[in-house]
């Protein structure tokens, strides 16, 4: 990317933006769900380490990374190193068993959104051991396809409560979060609301109550730049962002 385009892109701006429109769509959620406030992850898949340090400059702390070599060399850029101390990685793509190690040895990654098997989750737990600080466990959430798509990762709907009961039972080293779904693109609203969200939110309630776990303590991950906002109106606790705060993506040629 050039440093003009760069200059045409203003971060504050579309941090705010964005942000003051999660408030809004806050203000229109349903009060009967979690009221939690939402995470915003500003992804920044392709976009250099300059105007990531300006996000992080103008407040932004949660970013999100869909490949383990990107997130990486991101993670350890000098500069972000020293600039971005309190920075908080999200790994939100497919993760192969074979790239395990090099994300988890990314300094300040701070969740794994994308866990859809159980066998991912026993790789994770058994390596997070050799890097973790302390006691710390590794964040995690479980990815459910709920638009059934074959190019879509994550299990089905009808196994969230078997792979969530494996990580609560067999995986000490992980700390389950809450439910990710990548979902279907330019869905349509004036159809209704997005099934993919609602049949997220379906599948927290049924986990919960299949495993007596509190609701207010599954998250859901859902929504990017298009629709987001809906998204946080049917329980979204964490929106993933890119184009609307870093400016549309290149196109490829």
């Amino acid at each position: 990317m050039s440093s003009n385009v760069e200059q045409d892109i203003d971060i504050m701006y579309g941090l705010k933006t964005v942000l003051s429109r999660i408030e809004t769509a806050v203000s229109k959620r349903s009060k009967d769900l979690p009221q939690i406030v939402p995470t915003l992850v500003a992804v920044s898949k392709i976009k250099p380490a300059t105007l990531i340090i300006q996000a992080y400059e103008a407040g932004q702390r949660h970013f999100g990374e869909n490949y383990v070599n990107e997130l990486s060399e991101k993670a350890n850029d000098p500069q972000i190193l020293e600039l971005c101390k309190d920075i908080k990685w999200h790994f939100i793509g497919h993760l192969q068993t074979n790239k395990i190690n090099k994300l988890l040895q990314s300094p300040k990654l701070y969740i794994v959104e994308t866990v859809d098997s159980a066998k991912l989750a026993d790789n994770l737990n058994k390596q997070w051991e050799k890097f973790r600080q302390g006691d710390e466990r590794l964040r995690v959430m479980v990815q459910v396809n709920t638009s059934a798509e074959e190019a879509k990762n994550g299990i089905e709907p009808s196994e969230a409560s078997t792979l969530v009961k494996h990580v609560l039972e067999n995986c000490p080293n992980l700390n389950l979060k809450g439910l990710m779904t990548i979902g279907q693109y330019d869905y349509d609203l004036s159809l209704g609301p997005n099934p993919d969200f609602l049949l997220l939110a379906k599948c927290r309630e049924d986990v919960c109550k299949k495993l007596n776990l509190d609701i207010n303590d599954v998250e859901l991950s859902m929504g990017m730049s298009a629709d987001y906002e809906h998204a946080i109106e049917l329980g979204a606790t964490t929106v993933r962002v890119g184009s609307t705060i870093f400016g549309a993506r290149p196109l490829k040629k």
